[in-house]
């Protein structure tokens, strides 16, 4: 009897059914993984809402994952099965520019399982084996689940350097900007600055290991700066907030001649201070992503103890229950960090 399989799917904003389906078998070079466990990002709540403007109805969510091998496709042998690990979602072209000189993150085609396709919302997912990274067994599946968003901040605190003695500001404590402190911290930041509007999320900021935190509500990011770190102010700013008013706030109080590296995702069209950015000579930069030494290097940092996760994941829902973690999510904004499904509690 042909075994099978549930399989989440979002037919619509709002709506999500399970379907049954075969489990597939691994083709040739690919690795069947058993799923584990599902982050939930704020993309994925984009999605939710219909508000992400790059992905089409129906899909099948999921890009924040880990699990164990459980099958192998012919020529795979660099991984063995019950192998924890986790998955990344990147699907790119391997022949324009950017893939061909090493940043396949910004592949012109590029394309994100759980968004443009088929996410590993599934109790078992065929994926290539070039896109499987092992896990150390002493990290959970939780903590596996959550690699994908610590790469993408490991590769933000890369994209400025030397990270080493750095005195760094971020804006915004939500999950990437917490993960983000601990990343520059765990890579040879000095000190780190987070703000934010919320006392609860500084407070888990606090908590990772954020050296100040700082209600912008209550207190000047500018005058901040410079009581934290003295007249030089931050070598770096982070902006994770995504909104006019943190960049500008980035713009208008940066060191002259420093760095404003954009994490954040802005949902519209920006209007920002570019005449103090030009007239500062501010090196504005981008980070998009990550690449697999990311992986590695997230997957090792928590390995080491230098990253905490636990102290952001918020809660756990069962795989059919889908739809109530986005519900809770949206009820709980504030104090929400990580969700995760737990597609196999066993």
């Amino acid at each position: 009897m042909e075994k099978t399989m549930f399989r989440q799917v979002m037919t619509a904003p709002g709506e999500i059914v399970f379907e049954e389906t075969a489990v597939p078998a691994p083709a040739p070079d690919q690795v069947l993984v058993r799923i584990k466990r599902i982050g939930v990002c704020g993309s994925d709540i984009h999605v939710y809402h219909g508000t992400h403007p790059f992905t089409p109805y129906p899909v099948t969510q999921g890009h924040e994952v880990s699990g164990y091998v459980e099958a192998l496709g012919e020529g795979v042998s660099q991984f063995a099965v019950g192998q924890k690990v986790t998955v990344e979602p990147q699907v790119f072209c391997g022949k324009c520019y950017p893939c061909t000189h090493g940043k396949y993150n910004l592949c012109e085609t590029l394309k994100v399982m759980g968004f443009q396709t088929t996410g590993a919302g599934s109790e078992y997912f065929a994926v290539d084996a070039s896109k499987v990274t092992a896990l150390p067994e002493n990290l959970t599946y939780d903590e596996g689940a959550m690699i994908e968003p610590l790469a993408v901040t490991v590769h933000a605190a890369k994209r400025f350097a030397p990270m080493e003695g750095a005195k760094v500001a971020i804006l915004g404590c939500g999950p990437i900007g917490i993960l983000l402190a601990q990343s520059c911290k765990a890579l040879g930041a000095a000190q780190v600055l987070i703000t934010d509007i919320s006392d609860y999320r500084l407070a888990l900021a606090a908590e990772c290991g954020a050296d100040f935190t700082v209600n912008t509500r209550e207190k000047d990011f500018g005058e901040t700066l410079v009581e934290c770190f003295g007249p030089d102010k931050a070598d770096v700013i982070y902006e994770c907030a995504g909104t006019d008013i943190t960049m500008n706030q980035a713009i208008r109080c940066a060191r002259k001649g420093s760095t404003i590296v954009l994490v954040a995702v802005f949902g519209k069209m920006a209007t920002v201070d570019l005449a103090v950015l030009n007239d500062h000579e501010l090196l504005l930069d981008t980070s998009m992503m990550y690449r697999h030494e990311d992986y590695v290097d997230a997957i090792r940092l928590v390995s080491e103890g230098k990253i905490r996760l636990k102290p952001l994941m918020s809660r756990h829902f069962p795989f059919r229950e889908y739809k109530a973690a986005y519900e809770y999510i949206d009820q709980n904004r504030e104090t929400t960090m990580k969700v995760l499904i737990d597609v196999d509690e066993g």
